[in-house]
């Protein structure tokens, strides 16, 4: 008699199950971040957040994680349960280049996640600050600095593995020179190296990069895309102002689930974060104030070929660079 009651447990709990899956979401929704208020990823999931969480009727509850360049929330989300409510505000650093970038990881970034939705393609810009730095008035007067003192200049990040910890070392790589790294926190750290001249440079992200420049805190000198941004015409690419064809460094920003993630759960939040991404007003937010060039892929589907594609790509970028993280 028990071993019968035991085996009609699952036929049993199958309608709770999907039960629960039809009522999603009943209850708040935890959105994790890797990195500190006002990285690049916090600005755009707490902008995401607000129409999200009108869309599905729940509170989103933004949460960031921070440390080993995102792996700490990464972690966190992939022993999360599958139930559809908890998610992650990834980055082609935290689930492409981390893959090769740390020796260790204790989660596997294709294996233990789903992707949900690709957000959009984020370059970097190399900022200066004018009132530390005045002799770098272009990316020439770097150049011929860095190669007049080998490991002398350096450059902040936001993290080992961050896009601009890798956009610094493909520079480096590209351009011959050996302008050392210095990993900080989190955006306000990199930030304030860079203002305070303890840093020459900064790789940042454009979404806080865009606000330093237009604030008057930091003199933009090149941006990391094949083409200038609308947001800032004015700033020359790094092919353009370095004198280094074919330069790029663009990284993109996505939204993740722990592994096996119901297929209803799924398409919905696909469905909805597509809609508010695509909205008209949401793209003019990304294009002119965060530099961001908006998805241009809407399924889960492709957005793990992205992903796919990417990892093969970073390792490639990790491997010339010499980047390594224990």
């Amino acid at each position: 008699m028990r071993r019968r009651s035991l085996l009609a447990l699952p036929v049993l709990a199958t309608p709770a199950i999907a039960n629960a899956q039809a009522n999603w979401p009943s209850r708040p929704i935890t959105l994790i971040g890797g990195f500190p208020n006002g990285s690049g990823v916090d600005i755009y999931q707490r902008r995401l957040a607000e129409p999200l969480s009108r869309a599905l009727g729940q509170p989103i509850v933004v949460d960031n994680r921070t440390g080993a360049g995102g792996n700490i929330g990464s972690d966190h989300v992939a022993k999360a349960r599958p139930d559809g409510y908890t998610f992650y505000f990834g980055t082609a650093g935290t689930h492409a280049i981390n893959a090769s970038l740390y020796r260790t990881l204790p989660f596997d970034v294709v294996r233990d996640f789903t992707p949900i939705a690709h957000l959009g393609d984020v370059p970097n810009l190399m900022l200066v600050s004018a009132e530390r730095r005045p002799q770098f008035t272009d990316c020439g007067t770097v150049l011929a600095a860095a190669r007049a003192n080998p490991s002398r200049l350096n450059f902040s990040s936001t993290g080992n593995g961050a896009s601009t910890h890798l956009a610094g070392a493909q520079f480096n790589a590209a351009a011959g020179v050996d302008i050392t790294h210095v990993p900080f926190r989190g955006q306000p750290g990199a930030a304030l190296a860079l203002l305070s001249g303890d840093v020459d440079l900064f790789f940042n992200q454009s979404g806080p990069g865009i606000g330093m420049v237009r604030q008057g805190q930091a003199r933009a000198l090149a941006v990391t895309t094949a083409e200038r941004l609308p947001s800032l015409p004015d700033v020359p690419t790094v092919a353009e102002a370095c004198n280094l064809p074919g330069f790029v460094s663009t990284t993109w920003y996505g939204l993740f689930g722990p592994a096996n993630l119901p297929a209803p759960i799924l398409e919905r939040m696909s469905a909805e974060v597509t809609r508010i991404v695509q909205a008209p007003e949401f793209r003019t937010w990304l294009m002119e104030t965060q530099g961001i060039t908006p998805p241009t892929v809407f399924t889960p589907a492709e957005f793990a070929a992205i992903q796919r594609q990417d990892i093969a790509r970073w390792a490639e970028v990790v491997r010339v660079s010499g980047a390594r993280v224990d």
